[in-house]
């Protein structure tokens, strides 16, 4: 009868709204949860009967309720002072893994997902949020090149760990011959001295030696010839690395430019005017030598009466100290040494799937890929649907506490109007009841 109906339809909507708020509670007990996304709970009508128009008798359905999570909406940024404080400034989410996966290191640990987290390292130098959740990213080569991983598997994944107490240095491998010869010098009634200069390098365990550089102007009493020799050695042992013969333009519009380089030695490598560098060896140890490319102003050019030699730098550092961390846009984790230089340990890629909302809810701010949410692609930061990484940066929680409180109230009235029902229902029966009386 509809009188029972009624009664079923109250206890219906005790209970959904009983359910609302629970999310409601969980959601204002975490607003300010960094990461949390906000729970939500759907209310969906019960017919019973076919629910066709002009039914004689209607029974109450009642009502269900359905429970989900709104991963795809996420909270504001707030700055830190932590430079691995990470957020995004979009979508996606930081790879991590379980304490337990983190020690297995061999691309099996189990994959869950993070909004934003406050990355340190722990006694290993385990790279871990304040839940013990494990940063994991893809390890770089030690000559900074980016290895080719999977993108839709995390078999390339490892846990971010820093080496603290190592001693690191770069060994030289590249000289920017940032020089100004002195168009003077090669005039007849020049002098023809040599100028000389001294190059730091580094060799491959981080110890100092010198290059000497000698730089002689060819003279023709004819005229002026805007040729110059110049020869390499390494200091310390007086070997010799190589000869050549630089000729420079005169012409209007490209006048000091790079005319012509010849190898007139055995040492040494041949110029390659595609990349603007020549090769010696030093002591078994390569490098390159920039001057520029032909007829364009680059590193190496002659003009004026000054010798100058202050664009000369290498891109060797000696062995220094790890004194901080620093992640860009692109997710790149870069160690800075107390020597100058810094050097990428690893690259944090970002993950996305097409349904966010699809995604399984895990303690921690935590999330976990389910079929729901569809397979996960692991992105560059910054490229395709994803967003750039933020450092010194943490999402605050998704919850507005004054429309909770809001829907607090609206649950509190629903609730209390079914209960009404129930006790209206209770009063009719008691009225039925005493029909036989």
């Amino acid at each position: 009868m509809s009188i029972s109906s009624s009664m079923n339809a109250g206890i219906a909507g005790l209970r959904a709204n009983s359910a609302r708020l629970g999310t409601i509670s969980d959601n204002i007990a975490n607003s300010a949860t960094h990461g949390y996304r906000r729970s939500e709970t759907a209310f969906h009508s019960m017919v019973v009967g076919t629910g066709a128009a002009g039914q004689g008798a209607y029974s109450a359905g009642g009502v269900r309720s359905s429970t989900f999570r709104q991963v795809d909406q996420g909270g504001s940024l707030m700055g830190t002072q932590n430079s691995t404080d990470l957020a995004l400034s979009g979508r996606g989410f930081f790879p991590v893994t379980t304490e337990l996966g983190a020690r297995l290191n061999d691309g099996t640990s189990p994959l869950l997902l993070s909004p934003t987290g406050s990355f340190r390292q722990d006694s290993n130098g385990v790279m871990r949020d304040s839940a013990g959740n494990a940063l994991l990213g893809w390890p770089v080569n030690p000559d900074g090149s980016m290895p080719v991983y999977p993108r839709d598997n995390i078999s390339g994944l490892r846990p971010v760990r820093i080496e603290v107490n190592q001693q690191v240095s770069v060994a030289t491998s590249l000289v920017n011959l940032g020089v100004n010869l002195p168009a003077s010098a090669t005039l007849p009634d020049a002098s023809g001295d040599p100028h000389l200069m001294s190059i730091d390098y580094y060799n491959a365990v981080g110890l100092s030696g010198k290059l000497s550089v000698e730089f002689t102007p060819q003279i023709d009493p004819a005229g002026p010839t805007n040729t110059w020799t110049m020869s390499l050695m390494e200091q310390g042992t007086g070997v010799a690395l190589g000869t050549y013969t630089v000729q420079f333009n005169d012409a209007s519009g490209i006048g000091g430019t790079l005319q012509s380089i010849t190898r007139t030695s055995a040492e040494g490598g041949d110029y390659d005017p595609a990349t603007g560098t020549f090769d010696v060896d030093v002591d078994g140890q390569p490098i390159s030598f920039f001057v520029g490319n032909y007829g364009e102003y680059g590193s190496m050019v002659q003009r004026g009466v000054n010798f100058s030699p202050v664009g000369v730098e290498q891109n060797g550092f000696g062995s220094g100290n790890l004194i901080g961390l620093t992640v860009d846009a692109a997710g790149n984790l870069d160690a800075v040494y107390d020597q100058g230089f810094r050097r990428t340990l690893f690259r944090i890629p970002i993950v996305d799937v097409p349904n966010p909302n699809g995604l399984t809810a895990l303690n921690n701010q935590t999330f976990q890929v389910s079929r729901d949410s569809g397979p996960f692609f692991l992105w560059d930061a910054g490229t395709g649907p994803v967003g750039s990484v933020v450092g010194y940066a943490l999402q605050e929680s998704a919850t507005d506490v004054a429309a909770e409180l809001t829907a607090l109230i609206q649950t509190q009235r629903a609730y209390s109007s079914n209960a009404k029902v129930i006790q209206t229902v209770d009063e009719m029966f008691q009225e039925t009841t005493n029909i036989k009386r």
